[in-house]
């Protein structure tokens, strides 16, 4: 609100003199998955405490193009002031959810979860993930802190896969250890030592069926890298327990919100 408002406020707002209540419908302009309801609330009531925001339909449920998601009740001023910082939390949140979900439905009936990464929006990582939550999906780890994670680019520098691991075991502090392996060499290098999950990155479903036989439930199993709507359940085939998609949080479309301003009284 502050990026919205700084330094004068609302001075289009500001030419209108009668402050009067007002009662406006939130509404969905295309199908979707619900994300950011309690965002959009507490938006209007930086503005304004007095604001009365009712919700039609809880965050995380299918709604259909054209249904009123909320109703807002209050001082004219005060919801024009909040409400684009609202719909954009809503078509932020509910963009991420309804891409995930369209993920997850893709591979019903696997033992596979949906998973996000952290390719997500500077400052904005929480509710992205929140997002990726209501669409039915995991969430990874949320920053560098939160577990080992062993990638190509740490295993080229050091020039050792195994000798990497073996010093991420030694020091690993209770943290989970995760390592990325891009072919099955790799893999064969690594089985045996006491980590928790092996990360299958940009390979083919051939060779992470593959994989996930040589691991023998030794670690957990994770594919990522290409993934999308047309190859997940290929993916998902293979026997991986889970799938790590950049996509649901970097490029996952906004959903279409407006807001319409209708007669107090109804």
């Amino acid at each position: 609100m502050s990026e919205d408002l700084r330094p004068s406020g609302d001075i289009t707002t500001q030419l209108i003199r009668d402050n009067k209540k007002i009662k406006a419908k939130i509404i969905s302009n295309e199908n979707c998955v619900i994300g950011g309801l309690n965002f959009a609330k507490e938006a209007f009531k930086y503005s304004d405490r007095q604001i009365v925001f009712k919700i039609k339909i809880r965050d995380g449920k299918k709604t259909k193009k054209g249904k009123v998601i909320a109703v807002v009740s209050g001082k004219a001023k005060s919801i024009l002031k909040s409400e684009r910082v609202a719909l954009n939390f809503l078509s932020l949140i509910s963009g991420v959810a309804t891409t995930t979900r369209k993920f997850v439905d893709r591979i019903k009936g696997k033992n596979c979860k949906i998973c996000c990464t952290r390719k997500t929006l500077p400052n904005l990582r929480v509710i992205q993930k929140y997002g990726v939550k209501l669409g039915g999906g995991i969430n990874h780890r949320f920053n560098l802190s939160d577990e080992i994670l062993i990638k190509d680019n740490h295993i080229a520098i050091e020039g050792n896969i195994c000798r990497l691991v073996q010093r991420a075991i030694k020091n690993k502090k209770n943290k989970k250890i995760t390592v990325e392996v891009d072919n099955l060499n790799q893999l064969k290098k690594i089985i045996g030592l006491k980590f928790n999950r092996i990360l299958f990155d940009n390979m083919n479903a051939k060779n992470i069926r593959k994989g996930v036989k040589l691991t023998n439930k030794l670690y957990e199993t994770e594919a990522s890298g290409g993934i999308t709507l047309k190859n997940i359940k290929k993916i998902a085939s293979t026997g991986v327990k889970r799938i790590s998609v950049g996509r649901i949080t970097h490029s996952a479309p906004a959903v279409n919100f407006k807001l319409e301003v209708c007669d107090e009284k109804k």
